[in-house]
């Protein structure tokens, strides 16, 4: 299982770079989004990487953050969403705003990116939260009784609950998120502001 790559950019192409390691080079599939920021041809750059195994294809799939690479983990767990697909949602969404829009049951946000209509954009929306709801049950019972600290430091608002949701629909551990947000000064930041300062402490 590769986790990163990281080598010299040799090719930038619409929907894939080549990286050379050591005299090999690895085609890599990436959203338009990170092509553009991976940087320039001959710099040494480094990416995370999904690799797909089938039978009749070996494909990898880069990344340029953790957060991309939980993201398109997520997606392609969604039924009728394909690895391209998951590429192109990453290419026009930032992680943040797309978990947002998850938690906020916003369809339009879904709709605006290219090749999901309503149906697929409910679809998304109903079984990511559905993982989530999960995720959060089986974590509640592991640390119902010894989080009662915890718990009375978090802020009650309704802006502190979405962003850990938020988070929780990028792949983040509750416990993990809520040991953050009691460190984070939560004063006068919005759901967004939160989920991206969020992003930042849970990637050190």
């Amino acid at each position: 299982m590769l986790a990163y790559i990281k080598g010299t950019l040799e090719i930038k192409q619409v929907d894939y770079v080549v990286i050379d390691v050591g005299g090999l080079g690895y085609k890599i599939y990436m959203s338009r989004k990170a092509i553009d920021k991976i940087g320039e041809i001959g710099n040494n750059v480094k990416v995370y990487t999904y690799l797909k195994v089938r039978e009749d294809d070996i494909s990898i799939f880069g990344f340029i953050s953790n957060e991309e690479l939980r993201l398109f983990e997520l997606l392609i767990t969604v039924s009728g969403i394909g690895a391209k697909m998951a590429l192109t949602i990453l290419s026009v969404s930032k992680p943040s705003d797309f978990a947002l829009a998850i938690i906020s049951d916003d369809i339009q946000y879904l709709t605006n990116i290219p090749g999901i209509g309503p149906k697929t954009g409910k679809r998304i929306i109903l079984e990511l939260k559905d993982k989530m709801k999960k995720e959060s049950a089986i974590e509640e019972l592991k640390t119902a009784t010894t989080n009662l600290k915890l718990k009375d430091a978090l802020e009650d608002s309704e802006k502190v609950d979405e962003a850990i949701q938020a988070l929780q629909v990028l792949g983040y551990n509750k416990k993990d998120i809520e040991k953050v947000f009691v460190k984070l000064d939560k004063k006068n930041l919005t759901t967004e502001e939160l989920i991206k300062k969020g992003l930042t402490l849970l990637a050190m």
